[in-house]
């Protein structure tokens, strides 16, 4: 059966009292954009408290819906189809016809139908529809039975200008529009977590700017390719998103000349934490996300987390901060970055590890070993600041 619209059904914005409209409009700004490179044409339209994306002449249902599942805002997507209003007799015929046609003439589901009667100058009340059209469905379906608990069919009737007819409530992400909570720059690796925690804190309405730490000839072309193919990735989530490539190496080489080896680690973090704070100045972010989780490396106990933190005024967002690892990786593989991220081309994080690194660091040790950098590390993060490449992915 041809589908005429969506219905998008949407959770917490329906919250937002007076404000909704803009919560409204965000979502219905998002799915126009998600719909933009699908086949066919979407006119995305809000009406009493409802969004509906409405299809004209032929269109990739599969790829339409896929587009609409990655929308933050979104709980539920319900192809519907539109009945002109010919009558509660015609009504009920096209009921069965619906039901032939989606789910066979041998159909034996338990049902429900749940009618509701926006549009009161409509001569049946919602309990009369429910009864009545329950009864059209038994008599041409001797196999099916009403279960008003637990049916494994619920059968949606909404009768508006037009009246609305639907059975499938396809998932959606949940969460919020992406922009209606600010932005936030996030250090992107070629790990495993740091698009997760994009993605996580991306679903709360956050818009997301990411920065990347390069170290050629210590990190390859391809390594910094796998980041860019990571932040496109996670862009079909977020809308485009505006990558940094930073190059570090010169930092890099300077802290582990100067500094202790077992702090190395912690004084690059901070140094990260710094340059990626300024760029999100830069650029108008409010907050920084990163992908640690408590006690997973040297570099994320509660006492390392502390040192790199010391060195940030804006908020740092750690979503994934009480998480195993098995979660992270299961919201990796959901998302489609996993294999991705599991490929093996080091990122700088990884090339200057030393043996032994400190696990419990010292904030006023740390600083002393930082005192060694003055001479030159100042221009250098200028530096790294000035030349960082500028890519647009999504």
């Amino acid at each position: 059966m041809f589908f005429h619209a969506f219905l998008i059904k949407y959770g917490e914005i329906g919250i937002k009292g007076k404000n909704r409209y803009l919560f409204e409009d965000a979502l219905v700004a998002q799915i126009r954009h998600a719909l933009k490179h699908v086949e066919g044409t979407f006119k995305v339209t809000k009406d009493q408290g409802r969004i509906y994306v409405h299809t004209e002449g032929e269109y990739d249902y599969d790829d339409a819906v896929a587009a609409m599942r990655r929308v933050f805002g979104i709980v539920g997507i319900c192809p519907v189809v539109i009945l002109e209003d010919e009558g509660f007799e015609k009504l009920g015929d096209d009921v069965v016809a619906y039901l032939k046609a989606r789910y066979g003439e041998d159909c034996d589901k338990s049902f429900k139908v749940q009618a509701r009667r926006a549009r009161k100058t409509y001569p049946k009340a919602s309990m009369e529809m429910n009864a009545e059209l329950g009864g059209r469905i038994l008599d041409a379906f001797p196999g099916m039975r009403v279960d008003v608990h637990e049916p494994e069919l619920m059968i949606h009737v909404e009768v508006r200008e037009h009246i609305y007819l639907y059975s499938d409530i396809i998932p959606g992400p949940g969460g919020m529009p992406i922009g209606t909570n600010g932005k936030s720059m996030l250090l992107l690796s070629g790990g495993i977590d740091s698009p997760v925690a994009g993605y996580m804190v991306a679903k709360r309405g956050v818009k997301i700017d990411a920065v990347y730490f390069h170290a050629p000839p210590y990190t390859s072309e391809r390594a910094k390719q796998k980041v860019v193919d990571l932040a496109t990735k996670v862009a079909r989530y977020t809308g485009p998103i505006y990558l940094y490539v930073v190059n570090f190496t010169e930092i890099q080489l300077y802290i582990y000349e100067k500094c202790p080896h077992d702090e190395l680690t912690i004084i690059m973090r901070r140094y990260m934490m710094r340059i990626a704070e300024r760029i999100a100045e830069k650029t108008g972010s409010l907050g920084l996300i990163t992908g640690e989780s408590i006690g997973q490396v040297a570099s994320q106990t509660v006492q390392s987390l502390a040192a790199t933190n010391e060195v940030c005024t804006m908020p740092v967002f750690r979503p994934l901060i009480a998480y195993d690892k098995e979660d992270i990786v299961t919201i990796s593989k959901q998302i489609d970055t996993y294999e991705t991220s599991i490929q093996p081309f080091e990122d700088c994080c990884t090339i200057f590890v030393a043996k032994h690194p400190v696990t419990k660091p010292n904030i006023n040790v740390i600083k002393r070993s930082e005192q060694k950098l003055m001479e030159q590390i100042d221009e250098m993060v200028d530096k790294a600041i000035e030349t960082a490449e500028l890519i647009v992915v999504g």
